[in-house]
């Protein structure tokens, strides 16, 4: 009964995180930010993450999510290194409880699909990367590829469409984040990219009660 409002304060909590990035109050857009990843914690526990192997793991992946997302509310190069690490993380995890999916045509069609996806963001943001970003934001790039293709291959083996939307929305978000890191500093960024981060953590959270069963 509480997995509708959660994802209603979530919801409400993002409106208010873009109008503080807005008038630039950092303060209160961390307040907002916290406030809305801890919503989709809370979300994921509603619907039984607990209950399930699957629902521990998206758990786990949610809240290396929320990490991140206090990491880069600090803006410092270190905070946005660690923050990098928490998001690879909870990339890797999503690619656990996904991989819960048979091999098939399918997940070999996704990640050719998302392979030259992936190159091609690697291509516009090089220039663009210091020294010491290269090989995490390789890195990086090989995690969102895997995670999308195995969401994808999940999708097709349950028929549940929450995995896969839920993943390539969060691969479009990190590319606002790169964009805002790496490219152009521009509150355009965060106008539709953390819409679709918070949208992208919430359709995983959703997915404990429809992918864990098949």
């Amino acid at each position: 009964m509480l997995a509708l409002p959660l994802t209603f304060v979530c919801l409400l909590f993002v409106a208010a995180l873009l109008v503080a990035e807005r008038a630039q109050r950092a303060g209160r857009a961390g307040i907002a930010k916290t406030a809305a990843s801890a919503s989709f914690i809370a979300l994921a526990v509603s619907l039984g993450a607990l209950s399930t192997a699957y629902g521990v793991i998206v758990l786990a992946a949610l809240v290396l999510s929320a990490l991140g997302d206090v990491a880069l509310a600090f803006d410092r190069p270190a905070a946005f290194m660690a923050g990098l690490g928490f998001f690879l993380l909870a990339h890797i995890a999503f690619s656990m409880a996904f991989a819960q999916a048979p091999w098939s045509w399918v997940l070999a069609v996704a990640a050719a699909g998302m392979a030259v996806a992936g190159a091609l963001s690697l291509r516009w943001l090089w220039p663009h990367l210091g020294a010491p970003f290269k090989v995490p934001v390789v890195c990086y790039v090989v995690a969102i590829v895997v995670m999308c293709a195995w969401a994808v291959a999940f999708s097709a083996a349950t028929g549940h469409w929450q995995p896969a939307v839920g993943a390539l929305l969060f691969a479009a978000s990190d590319l606002a984040v790169a964009r805002q890191a790496f490219v152009a500093k521009t509150f355009l960024n965060k106008a539709w990219g953390l819409p679709t981060y918070y949208a992208a953590q919430l359709l995983m959270a959703w997915s404990i009660t429809t992918g864990a069963r098949g």
